[in-house]
């Protein structure tokens, strides 16, 4: 379930026209899983998957990187009333709600599933779980940028 859900969430940030007759395989281990570890492999997948995207660029085998949008996910929930962002195993575990969503940087949602362990939720709060993952992952989408000019910014150097 996990892999097929990092899949999708790649293949929607990715032109497939533009990519060709090619395959990625991306491994993802998460080091420290404390709730949150399907979203946190999506959000660094997409780093790997461009990455490679611009090596391959820089290789001459692509003219230029297929993507259309990054791809980042979070988890959102709520707890005695309240709505959390990123949920910890042990909020997870006592949330009322719990949801994961995963979201391309134009704005569109490339899955949202949330669960309710008891009583049910309400569109308004369904909202309120979804504003709180949009701005938690504007922030996602700022440290994939922040990372990736990092990284190439390294690669410059090294080949200069």
């Amino acid at each position: 379930e996990i892999q097929r859900l990092i899949g999708r969430s790649l293949r929607a940030a990715t032109n497939l026209d533009r990519l060709g007759e090619r395959s990625f395989t991306v491994d993802c281990d998460v080091i420290h899983a404390d709730g949150g570890t399907r979203t946190a492999a999506i959000t660094g997948s997409y780093v790997a998957l461009y990455l490679a995207m611009d090596q391959m660029v820089r290789d001459g085998q692509l003219s230029s990187v297929p993507l259309m949008a990054a791809v980042a996910a979070t988890s959102v929930g709520m707890l005695n009333g309240g709505v959390l962002l990123d949920l910890c195993y042990e909020e997870d575990s006592a949330a009322d709600v719990d949801a994961n969503v995963v979201m391309l940087s134009t704005g569109e949602y490339v899955e949202v599933q949330g669960t309710a362990e008891g009583k049910p939720f309400s569109r308004e709060r369904l909202g309120e779980l979804l504003d709180a993952a949009d701005s938690g992952i504007a922030t996602l989408f700022e440290a994939q940028e922040a990372v990736i000019r990092a990284v190439v910014a390294e690669r410059d150097a090294s080949q200069a």
